[in-house]
């Protein structure tokens, strides 16, 4: 079964970090690119990091610097490190993938298969 299954998430304070997991199944992660999403109430679903089939990566420039994507191909899992956490970082977390494509890209009109999302919460 083609299944993204995201977890890691929870409440956190500002400056923070948590780490999410995305357990992918059914493909291979290392031959698709997979994206980290996120969507916030009231906002635009907002791309935040990729990492291509090859090991490229990719960030948003609101999260650059402070997220890291990375993946394991004997795990079949990607992760996405999130430190010094802010508030404006809420919302919830998704990981998609592109069946038509090997490159990182943070559009999500372009990925095909979504997980059910993992919500963070930054707050004091």
């Amino acid at each position: 079964q083609l299944q993204l299954v995201e977890s890691g998430g929870g409440l956190v304070e500002p400056g923070g970090s948590l780490r999410l997991s995305c357990a992918v199944s059914g493909f291979t992660v290392e031959n698709y690119p997979i994206g980290w999403f996120r969507h916030a109430p009231g906002k635009e679903r907002e791309g935040v990091s990729c990492i291509s089939s090859s090991g490229s990566t990719g960030y948003a420039h609101s999260v650059k610097g402070r997220f890291t994507v990375s993946r394991d191909n004997a795990e079949n899992m990607v992760y996405l490190q999130m430190n010094s956490l802010k508030p404006e970082d809420t919302a919830v977390y998704y990981c998609a993938t592109d069946w038509d494509g090997t490159a990182c890209q943070l559009y999500a009109s372009g990925m095909d298969l979504w997980g059910k999302g993992t919500p963070v919460t930054v707050s004091s």
